[in-house]
Order: structure tokens, then sequence, then C-alpha cells
């Protein structure tokens, strides 16, 4: 579908749950769209969402919203489950499309949109919202820039009294934020290839509560996961390993979520190294400057918002595309196999994860 650059680009919200009303709002306040629908099953619950004096329409019947031509996208924020159905039905009606995480319930459903979505020529985006904080962008920038120097280490920790999900663990609920936190700001070139994982259920919910995952990286580094539902303290932090520098990040900390710490291990090459000194690999701890960059806050759906507009008027893909979607559903799917398996390395598909 063909969208003026300058005219706003019509948009329609399906789902009014959890997430939908946050992607109203923001809709709602970005130039470049103009929200012309809300569908959610429960049509009362949508005209609340929407207030009173709203001129935005509201149905339950997603046929209804597809058959307007004056919507360009569709933004969907139902189950995972209904991933599949919602957006090929969007985008086989010339819709491009944006989709809560994950991109779809399996690998090979997210693969038949992808697919779909690059036949129509549409934008299928993934609704990866923690890649578009402030401090992720800033952790792409370092790392991809070579500030940090060579990944050596991610380690990150979600964890909270949380909600038991009934039809998914706590691998499937929370570590799509991690995973796709960890494709995004990826140096070019470096990528997962295995990925192993541990998980417990404690409270007997038929699940995993709380899990480990640990991803091999093509050039030796390592990641490592943690989420837990059972945590009675919040924690949301991620230290990035370079070889130059470390960096910490912490969400819960709205006055410094991020700190860069010069400090670090040297370990000199054998080739710098005298004959008698070369059985002892000489180790040296450098202690240097933390610094904390200032960062902008601006609300992440707010700039994911417009990365979608981005993609549409210009034809490009989006920096967290449907591609990327795919690329955290093989981790999940190989992470479940793992599970089963008693914490065994599963490798993931190369072409999949290209």
């Amino acid at each position: 579908m063909t969208v003026s650059p300058t005219a706003p680009i019509g948009v329609a919200v399906v789902g009014a749950g959890y997430w939908g009303p946050n992607l109203v709002r923001n809709f709602q306040a970005a130039p470049a769209f103009r929200l012309r629908w809300l569908c959610d099953l429960d049509v009362d619950r949508a005209r609340r969402v929407l207030g009173g004096y709203s001129t935005v329409q509201v149905t339950a019947h997603l046929d209804e919203v597809l058959a307007d031509p004056e919507v360009h996208a569709v933004a969907i924020a139902t189950p995972a489950g209904t991933h599949l159905p919602v957006a090929l039905a969007a985008l086989r009606a010339g819709k491009h499309v944006l989709v809560e995480k994950p991109l779809a319930a399996t690998y090979a459903e997210g693969l038949e949109l992808v697919e779909e979505a690059t036949n129509r020529g549409l934008t299928l985006m993934c609704d990866h919202t923690y890649c578009y904080t402030p401090a992720v962008l800033r952790i792409r920038e370092l790392l991809h820039s070579g500030e940090l120097g060579e990944l050596h280490f991610l380690d990150s920790v979600r964890i909270n009294l949380g909600l038991v999900q009934r039809d998914i663990d706590v691998v499937w609920d929370l570590a799509p934020h991690d995973l796709s936190i960890l494709d995004f700001v990826l140096p070019p070139g470096v990528r997962p290839v295995a990925v192993a994982a541990h998980g417990a259920d404690g409270i007997g919910a038929g699940r995993a509560c709380v899990a480990y995952l640990t991803l091999e990286l093509n050039n030796g580094a390592i990641a490592h996961i943690h989420v837990n539902w059972l945590s009675p303290v919040k924690i949301r932090t991620t230290i990035v390993g370079g070889s130059k520098r470390t960096l910490v990040w912490d969400d819960l900390n709205p006055s410094q979520r991020i700190a860069v710490y010069d400090r670090g291990v040297d370990v000199a090459s054998p080739d710098e190294l005298g004959a008698d000194e070369r059985r002892d690999m000489l180790v040296s701890y450098r202690s240097g400057d933390m610094v904390a960059p200032a960062l902008v806050e601006r609300e992440a759906l707010r700039t994911m918002v417009d990365e979608y507009a981005r993609a549409i008027t210009t034809g490009t893909p989006a920096l967290t595309d449907g591609r990327a979607g795919l690329r955290v559903l093989e981790i999940l799917r190989a992470a479940s196999v793992s599970l089963t398996e008693g914490g065994t390395m599963i490798k993931l598909d190369e072409g999949r994860m290209a």
C-alpha cells in the first residue's frame, strides 16, 4: 500500500486490553499517524479506552477495519496465539502491520507472516519496545562504534513477583524482552549460535516459573539471561562486558540508568613477552574512571511509533522488523527444547538466524 510521505498514515489498533491503550495514546500523539479505529471483542472496553469525546471509530469486527481504504496500517495487541490470523488478514488486505511481541506463537507462523509481507511489499514490524528506550539505543551505539571494544559477555536479570501466565512459561513471557535487546545491540557479524535453558517450577504451576538461559555467540562470547516470576524484589539490570570498557544498565535507577566503567582485565599477548615469560601470561587489572552518559528521556513506545512511520514511508525495514522477530522465535524454540532435555545446549539454525 502506497502511503504519502506528507499525509498522516491512517492506523487502526486491534486489541484494547493491557497494551492496546498504550498504542492508542502514542498513535494519537504522533503527527505521522491518524488513529481511525480501535477494534476489540469487548466494545465497551474499547470505548472506555478512547473516552467519551473521541471521534475514533470502535468495532468488534476486524473485517470492518480492514475494509476501510483510509486505514493504511494496523497495530496488533492481542494474545500471541491470535497474531497469525489477525496479522495475515491485515497483510492480505494490503495493510502494513505492527505486532506486539512475540511476532507469533511459533517460528513457522512467524515465517509465514514475514514471507507474506515481503511478497506484498508491506512493512512488518515487531513491537520490541525495550529496544527503543534511550538506554538500549545508547548501548547499541556504544557496541556498534567499538567504544566498549570486543564483546566478551552480556548478563541480564529480569525478575519480579510477576503474574504467572496460564498458557506460557516464564521463558516465553519475559525472555523475549532480553532476547530482542540482545539481537538489537549485538555488533554486525556477531550472533548467537547455541542456547541452553534450565528452569524450575517450585510452586506446581505446571510450567517453568524461574529460568536461566545461556547463549553461546559466534565470536566466543557468552550471554546469560535470568527470568523469574517468583522474586519478592524487582530487578532489571544488564551488564555488557567489552575488551575496553564494561557497561552497567540499571533500568530501575532513573538518575543513573547507564554507567560505563574503564575497569577490567588486560592480558599481554605471548608475542609481547620474553622467552622466560611466555610460560605465564601476564595479567594486569585496569582501574579507570566511571562515566554516566546523559540520556535524553523519551517514551520508548513513542520512538517505536516514529520508527514504524519511517519504515512505512521509506519502504525500508524497521530496526525491529519481522526477521528480528524470527530470530527471537528461533532462540525461544531452541530454549524450549533445551528445557525439556534438562538443559542440553541446542544449536540454533544458521539459516533462521540470518
